[in-house]
């Protein structure tokens, strides 16, 4: 996806808050996709489908892939199916006129200034601007959000779009984020309003003495390894090249990088058992990892998928996903017989408190300090 070299969506609110960063930005060479990026790819790429065609299904795109990432029923159910069941919420009347995937921009008032909607859409005098994220452990919020924001302005300027703005008297942003939903209501003013701020930043990064302000904004910053701000630098970073970069400090700063890595390692241990032993740590909770569905019974499953036309059946070699997959090439539907699959999570990981996944319960630690004070 082609991403915008002045502002985009996704960067908006580091460039409002942080003008110096997009000179350091563009010395950075480009960083790699990563697993979690090609998923919520791949996941974005399937959403838009089903909803720009009236019959297609969820379970239709089943095994389709982006890079190495597969859309497995795992996916299909933790992510796809409660995004689809939020926009039902939104529009329970089914009346919303929309478009997927819009490509906005500011036109001659921010020049190469650009992103892509992932939903624009209408209700009445409503316009509503939504945003997929299908990222774990991190929450979005949706009030003021930049992102949100930007596409919002843009789309007002971008002549396939406007429709959805014409006439309009509320602009309703909107997050899901499976499994949450947060909606913010606000209106055209306030978003002609930050356009107004956008390129104010814009302006203010454009010079060569832009100000370097550390913040939440600098957890997805590709200049964080040579930021004054993060490295205590007192030269000008944003005026060398990568190229020209010391090599003997990157050496230093790589020493001292094991080191927090170590205690960050250890801080995060301490603070799961900590949790694990119902001792609360302020802020943080324990959440199941992702779960993966598994045969209930390897052997009664292998009966009951034979007795279905599926010869050989046997789950060292076929897993629920792979079934449905067979069933549905061979027998025209997915759905697995009852009472054979179950979602079984890998365990518990540490997560702040803002993190949308629900805190596990410490049933049986629970239990056993119950009955320890009755002995």
């Amino acid at each position: 996806m082609e991403h915008s070299s002045i502002v985009g969506g996704s960067t908006a609110k580091r460039v409002m808050a942080c003008p110096g960063s997009v000179a350091l930005v563009s010395r950075m060479p480009a960083k790699p996709s990563s697993t979690f990026a090609d998923r919520g790819t791949l996941l974005h790429n399937v959403i838009s489908q089903i909803l720009d065609n009236d019959t297609a299904l969820p379970e239709d795109f089943l095994g389709t892939t982006y890079e190495n990432e597969v859309l497995s029923q795992e996916l299909i159910d933790e992510k796809l199916l409660p995004a689809l069941a939020a926009l039902d919420e939104i529009d329970p009347e089914g009346v919303m006129q929309y478009a997927c995937e819009s490509r906005v921009d500011f036109g001659k008032y921010l020049p190469n200034a650009f992103g892509s909607c992932d939903l624009l859409g209408r209700i009445d005098n409503r316009a509503i601007v939504l945003d997929w994220k299908f990222g774990d452990g991190i929450a979005v919020d949706v009030e003021e959000n930049p992102q949100l924001m930007f596409y919002a302005a843009a789309a007002m300027r971008t002549k396939e779009t406007q429709w959805v703005f014409d006439g309009i008297t509320e602009i309703e942003c909107i997050i899901v984020q499976p499994p949450v939903t947060k909606r913010w209501i606000t209106t055209p003013a306030r978003i002609k309003l930050f356009e107004k701020e956008l390129k104010q930043a814009v302006k203010r990064a454009s010079n060569p003495s832009a100000a370097i302000k550390p913040g939440e904004h600098c957890r997805w910053c590709a200049a964080k390894p040579v930021c004054p701000a993060m490295t205590g630098s007192v030269e000008r970073a944003n005026k060398v090249l990568i190229k020209e970069l010391d090599a003997e400090k990157i050496g230093l700063y790589l020493a001292n990088a094991d080191i927090l890595e170590g205690w960050i390692k250890d801080l995060r241990a301490l603070a799961f058992d900590m949790l694990d032993k119902n001792v609360p740590v302020p802020g943080w909770k324990l959440v199941a990892k992702r779960s993966t569905r598994q045969w209930v019974d390897e052997d009664k499953a292998a009966d009951a998928l034979n007795g279905l036309g599926i010869n050989p059946i046997h789950r060292a070699v076929v897993s629920p996903a792979q079934a449905e997959k067979l069933l549905k090439k061979h027998m025209g539907y997915s759905n697995l017989p009852e009472g054979l699959v179950v979602s079984v999570s890998s365990g518990s990981t540490l997560a702040p408190e803002s993190d949308p996944r629900p805190a596990v319960l410490l049933i049986g630690q629970q239990m056993t300090e119950a009955l320890s004070k009755l002995i």
